[in-house]
Formats: structure tokens, C-alpha cells, sequence
């Protein structure tokens, strides 16, 4: 039977304000806060509120018939606590439908799974911290930035504990094989990969509304028509997309909306499901490895980093970024953390690229790629000279390994000594409810032992009296 994978992301950009040479050391606070409450507000309010509110109707129309899985960036979740909370709270009320899963993806929404295991793993971490927060529930299956992937990568995603992992169907990586199969990470078997079928999935987010496009309009029936005329075992069918192509990628005026809602019952109609990644890693079976020793991602034609890391601009200010890596990680300096999370995600170096792209960039205040380079590489000066004075620039990497790995040594044995500590209560509370039973016991003891010393002298007294 065929099923339906649907996935959407929320991520929110957080922008820079125009930062001068001058001001580095003395300015160290780096965003545009008018830019973020409008720009987060507008996309709330002409996307991800209509869409949600439309999601939710699909579930309560189609009972457990119709799933749907979400992931969230933590930066973009900052940013709607902030200006736009009911965006959260709609997220909340789609999860107690017990038909949402959340899935798992870097905090900052940045590019460490090039670079830094550590800080790829703390950053995940720190996510599935927030989803649970909010959601009650921890992700089993992750997707990272822009579906970034690697066989490296995977094997990382799989020491982490996850299960599945989403990524993009590119043809150079399938070559002849299928989008709409379960596959796993050649160096994890363990790790299932999800793929996202690029032509369906771009339908919806891209060309829906362009009226030049040759399957322009686009029906729901036509949609599920397609895929109900896949060859018979090709049953998984990936849809991922950024939720905001629900509204401003297509205006609502295009009536994406009104598409997405005809889905369920069309699919419903051709015998086709709907389930979501951890669904489909636990209830499928994997038909081979997939080799990926390249890093693919979704974004542009090539489907690889080269929108991120393409020029020398791009690698000088990411280098330079993760120089600092780990000193900001044993700083653990909570303003120094928030900055980092916000400096790490990857629409800072995209404003930098100098490829050309079939879908627009919205470079913001900047006017050309160097332009975004100056003004991020004064920021991040600033920055650096931060975390230095926190954790000094003298002392070199040799001792900084040294010393990160006695803080992990000490982490692990604080670990396990938590574990016998809450051992060894849990054993108490054992010993003192036994005691307490006992104690309990006691009297009834005595009471009975009493009687029987009153009967005993009863029997005693009667022969004397005959007597």
C-alpha cells in the first residue's frame, strides 16, 4: 500500500543589523529587531497561521487517516516566542491530535555537521531539549539543515540514537534507483533514510502557482492520480517542503490551501495512506545502502553545500566562525551561547554566494555578496574577540583537547554517580517502606498477644475457684 510522507519546516531567519568596523568592541549586540518582528509576523500571519489552522482541519475532518510531521529550528522557536506565540500554541493543539511527530534538527539551524561533531551533536541535542519541552515528546528521527547529508554525516546522526533520517532524492546520488523506497546509511545500517521526492515535492512549493508552468493548474486529484500511477512497489512517497511555500511561496490567493485540503479524500479514494517518518522507519524495511561519500543538501540545481560554502568569501568566514568552536563550548557563557546559535545558521554565508539560482534570494540590507561579507565578518570579529577573553587565545589546541576531554571524563563520571545516586534512593525508599510496613504490623502483634495472655489467665483462675 502506498503511503504519503508529508513534511514541512519551520525556520525563521534572524537578521543582522548593519554592523561597522568601528563598532567592534564596543557594540555586542548584532540584530535587526525591527526587521525580526515584522519579517516573522508577516510570515505568520500570511502563512503559517492559515496553513496550521488548515493542517488541523485536515486531521479533525480525517480522524488518524491523515498525518503530517514538522520540524522546528530552536532559533526560529525563539523568534515566534517572541513575536508570534499563537504560532506555538496552534503547533501545541496539532500535537494533541496524537496524529504530528516533531522531528529533530541543529538548534541554530547552522552548518557544524561540515565541520565539528561535537557542536553538531551539542546542537541537536539542545533542539530535542526544546521539542520536548514544548511537545512532551523527544525526536526519534532527525533532518538537518537543508537535508545536509553524507555518509559521515549519517554515521554521526546514528551514534546520536536516532532511527531514521530525512534527505534529498538527488539524481546524481540514486542514479537509476527510486526516491520511493526506504534506504540506509552505508556506513550505519541501523539508520534509515527517508528521501524527498524532488519533482512532487517542488510542485507544490515552487511551480503551483506559476501559470507558465505546463501542469499549470495543478488538482489534487491530477496530484494523487500521479502517484497512485507509480510502478506497485514503489510505495513511499517523501513530500518535504518549508511550510511557508504555504502562503508565500504561493499566496493563499493561488489557492494552495484549498489544493492541500482536497488531498486526504482524493488519496483516500485511490487507496493511498498518509504516515509520518517514524511510522514509516519502524513499520518498512530498507532495500540496500545508499552511497553518499559527497555532502548533498536540497537546495539550488547541484543539490550539494556550494550555496553555503561555494566561494572563498563563504570558507574564509566559516572557518573563521568554527575556529572558536570549542572554546565557546567550554566558555558555556550564556550570552556568548545565544550569539553563537544565531551566527551559525546558514543564511548568513547563503547571502554571501556568488552562484546563480532559479529561486529569488532575498539578500535583506545587503547589496551584493561582499557586501554581506563585511558586514558579517565585523560582527564576527567582535565576537571572537568575546569568547578570547573568556577563554584565552593563548593557550593552544593541544591543551584545549586536554582539558575538553577532562570535562567530558568528568561529565561521564558526574553521570554515573547521578545514576547509583538515584539507585541508592530508590533502595532506601524500599528499606522505609518495610520499616514502616513493620512498625505497622507491631501493634496487631501485640494486641493479639495480649488477648491470648488474658484468655490463658482466664483458664488459669477457673480450677481455683472451683477449689
Amino acid at each position: 500500500m502506498k503511503t504519503i510522507c508529508l513534511y514541512f519546516e519551520i525556520h525563521q531567519i534572524t537578521h543582522l543589523k548593519r554592523y561597522r568596523f568601528f563598532d567592534i568592541g564596543t557594540d555586542h549586540y548584532y540584530y535587526d529587531d525591527y526587521e525580526n518582528e515584522r519579517s516573522i509576523c508577516d510570515i505568520a500571519e500570511r502563512s503559517y497561521m492559515p496553513a496550521l489552522s488548515v493542517l488541523e482541519d485536515m486531521i479533525r475532518t480525517n480522524g488518524n487517516y491523515f498525518k503530517v510531521a514538522f520540524s522546528l529550528s530552536g532559533v526560529g522557536i525563539e523568534q515566534l516566542e517572541m513575536h508570534a506565540p499563537q504560532v506555538l500554541e496552534k503547533l501545541q493543539k496539532l500535537n494533541e491530535t496524537g496524529c504530528v511527530e516533531f522531528l529533530a534538527e541543529p538548534y541554530s539551524h547552522g552548518l557544524s555537521s561540515l565541520v565539528n561533531e561535537e557542536t553538531f551533536a551539542a546542537d541537536v541535542k539542545k533542539q530535542c531539549e526544546k521539542i520536548e519541552e514544548y511537545f512532551g515528546k523527544r525526536p526519534a528521527v532527525l533532518r538537518n539543515s537543508s537535508l545536509i547529508y553524507s555518509d559521515d554525516i549519517g554515521g554521526q546522526v546514528a551514534a546520536m540514537g536516532f532511527k531514521g533520517m530525512l534527505t534529498e532524492g538527488a539524481k546524481h546520488v540514486l542514479g537509476w534507483k527510486s526516491s520511493h523506497y526506504v534506504y540506509n546509511c552505508n556506513i550505519a545500517p541501523e539508520l534509515k533514510l527517508l528521501l524527498r521526492d524532488v519533482e512532487l515535492s517542488d510542485d507544490i512549493s515552487l511551480r503551483f502557482g506559476n501559470s507558465d508552468w505546463p501542469g499549470y493548474p495543478l488538482f489534487a486529484d491530477t496530484y494523487i492520480n500521479r502517484i497512485a500511477s507509480l510502478p506497485e512497489n514503489e510505495q513511499i512517497i517523501n513530500i518535504f517542503m518549508e511550510l511557508s511555500a504555504l502562503g508565500i511561496a504561493q499566496p493563499l490567493s493561488s489557492n494552495i490551501l484549498e489544493f492541500m485540503r482536497a488531498l486526504p479524500a482524493c488519496a483516500k479514494e485511490k487507496g493511498i495512506i498518509f504516515s509520518t517518518p517514524t511510522e514509516i522507519c519502524k513499520m518498512t524495511h530498507s532495500v540496500g545502502a545508499l552511497d553518499v561519500p559527497d555532502t548533498l543538501s536540497w537546495v539550488d540545481e547541484e543539490r550539494d553545500v556550494s550555496c553555503w560554502l561555494g566561494n572563498a568569501m563563504q570558507r574564509e568566514a566559516f572557518n573563521k566562525l568554527y575556529s572558536v568552536a570549542d572554546r565557546v563550548r567550554i566558555a558555556n557563557d550564556p550570552r556568548v551561547n545565544q550569539d553563537w546559535d544565531y551566527l551559525q545558521a546558514s543564511n548568513n554565508f547563503r547571502f554571501m554566494t556568488t552562484k546563480p539560482s532559479n529561486v529569488g534570494l532575498d539578500r535583506g540590507i545587503y547589496s551584493d555578496p561582499f557586501d554581506a561579507f563585511t558586514n558579517y565578518m565585523n560582527i564576527l570579529g567582535d565576537f571572537i574577540n568575546r569568547v578570547n577573553s573568556l577563554y584565552p587565545e593563548e593557550i593552544d589546541n593541544e591543551e584545549l583537547n586536554s582539558l575538553l576531554t577532562t570535562i567530558k571524563n568528568q561529565g561521564d563520571e558526574i553521570e554515573m554517580k547521578d545514576k547509583e545516586i538515584s539507585r541508592l534512593k530508590t533502595k532506601l525508599e524500599k528499606i522505609q517502606m518495610a520499616e514502616e510496613k513493620l512498625k505497622a504490623e507491631k501493634p496487631t502483634a501485640k494486641k493479639t498477644a495480649s488477648k491470648k495472655t488474658s484468655a490463658t489467665k482466664k483458664t488459669t483462675a477457673k480450677p481455683e475457684k472451683e477449689a
